[in-house]
Order: C-alpha cells, then structure tokens, then sequence
C-alpha cells in the first residue's frame, strides 16, 4: 500500500524509460549517459542510475528524480510534473489529497481551458453546417476521417464570441481566456481569436492541448480576417512559445529515434498528411523558423534532419538562418527536392511513392548549395566563380568537422578549377553572422571553484558509498570536534548515513549533493584495497583543516587580548592555543 501518489508513480515508472523518452540514453556500465538536454556539450556528463532511480548532470550540476527532470525538461511546477507523470503511470490523483491541490495552477486551469476549447471545436466541425463544408473539403485535400479525428481538427465558428461564451459557461473567466490566447481582449470587451476558420489544436510532448492554428476556409469569409492572413496562430502563452514547440513532435519522437532521422516540413497540413502516409518522423515549427530551442529538442532524438519545404531555402532569409544554425550544431542535413512547383502535400496527396523517392533521394545540404549556385552562375568566368564563392564559402566554413570541410574544400576547388590554398585563404576572411539569439543553455557554465576542504568531503562521501561497512567503519572516527568540522550539509548526509541506506529526511540541497556523489561513487571505479585508506586520509586531512581553522580564530582572540591588555585572557588563549596546536594530525 503506498502512502501517496509519488510514491506509486515512483514505483510504476522506471527513470530510465522515462528520461529515455526524451533524450538518447547509451548504456555506461550499470548507469545510462548522454549529453545533457540543459546545457550545450560535446562530451556526454549526464548519467541516470536505474539503480537509485536518480539523474545528475557533471556538466551543470542539475539531478533529482523523475519529478526533478520533467519540471526542468518540460518547463513546470511540481504540481503539473505529478499530472504529467500520475497520467503516463496510469495512477488517478484523487481531488482532495494535497498533491491534488498543488496541481490547480494558472498552467492547469489553462489546459483545461485548451482542452475544452479543441473539443468545442471539434464538434463543430462534425455538427455545425459551416464546420460540415469544412470538413468536405479537408477530406477532398486528402485527409483521411481517421487524420480528422486523431489530430482532432475542429472548425471555429464564425461568429464574435461562440468560443468565449461557450468556457464562460463552464466556470472560465475572461482573463484565463485571454491569457489562453483564444481571446482577443479590445477596449473593455473581448472577442474569439479564430472565427470562420479551420482550427489545428497543437500539442506538448504528452500529447495535451496548448495552442492553436486556424486556417482560412474561403477567402473573404466575414469575421476570418484578410485573404493574405491564410494561417493565424495562438500568440506565445504560459502553456505555448512558438520558438519551442515543434508541431507533430508529441507522435514523431518515437518514430525518430527509430529511423534516425526527421523530416522538418512547413506546417500542420503536411506534417498530417505526411504521417497519413506513413512517414511518422514528420514534423514542422508553427509560424516561425528553426530556432536554437528547436535543434537542441531535435537533438534528443536524432542528429540527422531532412528539410522538406515548398520555398526557397537557399534565399537569404529566416529559413537559411535556422538552417546555418543547424548547420553549425553538428546536424546533417539533407533537402528533400520535390517535383518543381509541388510541396510536399501535393506531392502525398498525389503519390506517397513520389515522396519516398524523394526522401530516398534527398541530397546533402551542401551538395544542394553546390547545385543551386552552380546553376545560377557560370563558373568558367571570374565573376561567376567570385559569385559562386560568395554562395558556399560561408555554408563550408560552418561545417564544424575539420575533415569534412576540408573535402568540401577540396571539391570547390576542382569545380572551381582554382587552387585549394586560394579556397582556404578566402574562407579565412568570412565573418560567420552571429546567432539571431542564444538560449540560455547555450551560455558556457562557469562551475564555482570548490576549496580543498569541500573536495576532501566530496571524495570521503564518494568512499563511503562504495559499501555500507565503510560507513560503519568510519563511524568510529566520527568524534564530535571532526563531525565540528564538516560543512553543514556534508555532516547532515553523514549523519543520515550513520542511521542507515538510503539515508532519510535529508534536505532539499542535502539530497540533490547525496546524489550526485552517489552517482559519481557508481561511475567511479576505486581499487577497493586503497578504499579504507583513502577514508583514513581524507579524514585526517578533514580534522587537520578543522584543527587549524579554530587556531585562526584563536590567534584572533589573543591578538584582541593584547590589543586590550588583558594578561587574564591572553594566557587563556594562549594556553588554548597551544592545546590545539598538539591536535594538528
């Protein structure tokens, strides 16, 4: 019988499965390791232990339990880790119980609110007359009834206020609405976002409701805006920021990790279609272009990213930007070229066999570039090859693999019919434009330097973890002036040590620097004939720094008592002093 929910979604879920799920996990001995999802490194330094059922990243000094990592992966309170994960272990949270009420956030209540919100518009596709004209022509386009249903395509009415008077009616104010982003608030009143439009609910990572698309109907349609506006989107919310969330991601990630690779395509219709079809690694960005946060989310599941557009990615624009990014992440990327004048709807909805030859065929981003720049310009001529240069020379700089730039370089050369030193020469004077913005992630972590005494610490905790008769063993030498001598938080984990394994009632910090040293102990392998001689010299050297700290503070008080002339206390503390001075190990 379990004393609360955390405990039965403790027992239910394995962390590794879970952390697995969201990041590439490689086997290390009896722990797992990859790079860590939180800050950009090369070399993998976060671990998960099955056996603790912990995580703990070297790199950015973050860990915990599951809890822990989906509030830092997915961005959310505690309350809304336990729903997240009381939902994926199958345990129901009872509506009086405290972690229950935890849960009732501005983040809950506005699911809530998406949630209602794509089943209003959902039943009015199937229902209203409008929403029936709508979804005639979803399935004339291609959309199968099952696609219609599983993405839970709705129709928004076009009417000022059906939505918001509908949430009203179930206990919603009009400030959840508005912040939800389906409502527009204007003087003292507000009105419905989407209206006369085709509305395409996008999902989080757990497949739940955080924001919305609508597109046109019938241009000219009253109430659903300018013909140019085909797509409007839910602006950023709590729940929702565009430049992190990737449409489709919730039902590919599996698939991608499977294949090894994405297909990245421009927005809802394709992505649908494209799983429709079977290509299930399918995904797109919503209203903007690839993002930092975008490639480091990718990056989870795969390091190869096949780019299917109906534009120009070659053009200098915010598209070309998100791509050189990629680029200079380490992702390989391939363009996936269609048929001239198609997009990859088109392409489906017609032959899911053109597409997969496409794919099939999809070719380097660089061999693209070379393509596209020396079908634009004849390189036979100074001017063509000055122009050709300008084109490529940036795309090669960016490949951060030494070996591979060179080969580019090499084959530049031979097209260009020039010299590769000249080729190199000139890529030495491209200025790279510098990222359009940096996520915090990014930013290089500057680890506190630890004092000798913490380190000391940290390596007898790591000792004592290497088997319980160490702990016993030391307990021995465990006297009150030594236990005076630890940091506060290393004496309260031996302390807890002392009383038993795992240790109990350990605090919040107490706990996340138990773990870390817990793992480092796992990882870490230690002659064990060395071990207990290690212990007796890191206590030693513990009791010495504890010992000489108390002889500066009472070099302080006889240098006090001299100032004041005080022969009483200066022979107290001298004689004090030299005690301690016969204490140093």
């Amino acid at each position: 019988m379990f004393n609360s929910p955390i405990e039965e979604i403790k027992s239910r879920l394995d962390i590794v499965e879970v952390i697995g799920s969201y990041i590439k996990l490689n086997k290390a001995g009896a722990n797992y390791k990859a790079l860590c999802p939180f800050h950009s490194e090369k070399t993998p330094s976060f671990f998960v232990s099955p056996a603790r059922q912990i995580w703990h990243c070297f790199g950015c000094s973050r860990g915990g339990d599951i809890f822990k990592f989906i509030m830092e992966i997915e961005g959310v309170e505690f309350g809304d880790a336990l729903r997240i994960l009381a939902k994926r272990a199958g345990v129901e949270l009872k509506p009086r119980s405290p972690e229950w009420q935890k849960t009732k956030t501005e983040r809950k209540r506005l699911y809530e609110v998406c949630e209602l919100a794509a089943m209003f518009f959902e039943k009015q596709l199937a229902g209203s007359p409008k929403g029936k004209e709508a979804k005639e022509y979803l399935l004339k386009r291609g959309f199968s009834e099952e696609s219609i249903k599983n993405w839970r395509i709705g129709w928004a009415p076009d009417v000022w206020r059906g939505l918001s008077d509908f949430l009203l009616s179930k206990g919603y104010k009009k400030e959840e609405i508005i912040r939800s982003g389906l409502a527009i608030e204007k003087d003292d009143g507000f009105y419905d976002r989407f209206r006369g439009r085709i509305i395409f609910p996008v999902f989080d990572l757990n497949s739940e409701v955080i924001s919305f698309g609508g597109r046109i109907f019938r241009p000219g349609l009253p109430g659903s805006g300018s013909p140019e506006a085909k797509y409007i989107n839910t602006p950023n919310t709590v729940l929702y920021n565009k430049s992190r969330v990737l449409y489709g991601l919730d039902r590919a990630r599996v698939e991608i990790r499977k294949r090894d690779f994405s297909i990245l395509m421009e927005g809802y219709t394709d992505v649908i279609l494209a799983h429709q079809a079977g290509f299930t690694n399918t995904i797109s960005v919503s209203g903007t272009a690839l993002t930092p946060y975008h490639l480091a989310i990718l990056k989870r599941y795969s390091d190869n990213l096949y780019l299917s557009f109906d534009m120009d990615i070659a053009g200098n624009s915010a598209t070309k930007r998100g791509i050189d990014l990629a680029q200079m992440k380490g992702f390989n990327l391939r363009v996936i070229v269609l048929p001239e004048g198609k997009d990859p709807a088109d392409v489906i909805s017609g032959d899911p066999k053109v597409f997969q030859k496409s794919v099939d065929g999809a070719l380097s981003i660089l061999d693209f570039y070379f393509q596209n720049a020396f079908r634009q310009f004849d390189s036979k001529t100074p001017e063509g090859k000055k122009k050709i240069s300008a084109i490529l020379l940036p795309s090669i700089k960016r490949i951060p693999n030494k070996i591979e730039q060179s080969s580019w370089i090499s084959q530049l050369a031979k097209k260009l019919e020039v010299r590769e030193e000249d080729v190199e020469e000139e890529i030495k004077k491209i200025g790279l434009e510098e990222e359009p913005f940096r996520e915090d992630s990014e930013e290089k972590i500057k680890p506190r330097q630890k004092s000798r005494k913490e380190l000391l610490e940290e390596r007898l905790i790591i000792l004592l973890l290497k088997k319980p008769e160490n702990i016993e063993m030391a307990s021995h030498a465990l006297d009150e002036d030594l236990m005076s001598s630890f940091s506060p938080m290393i004496k309260e984990i031996i302390a807890a040590l002392a009383k038993g394994m795992p240790p109990k009632g350990l605090s919040e910090e107490s706990e996340r620097i138990f773990n870390e040293l817990a793992l480092r102990s796992d990882i870490e392998d230690l002659e064990e004939e060395k071990i207990e001689e290690e212990i007796s010299y890191c206590l030693k050297e513990i009791r010495g720094m504890g010992v000489r700290a108390r002889l500066a503070e009472v070099s302080k008080k006889i240098k006090k008592a001299e100032e004041e002339k005080d022969p009483d206390e200066i022979k107290r503390f001298t004689e004090e002093f030299n005690k301690l001075s016969k204490e140093i190990p």
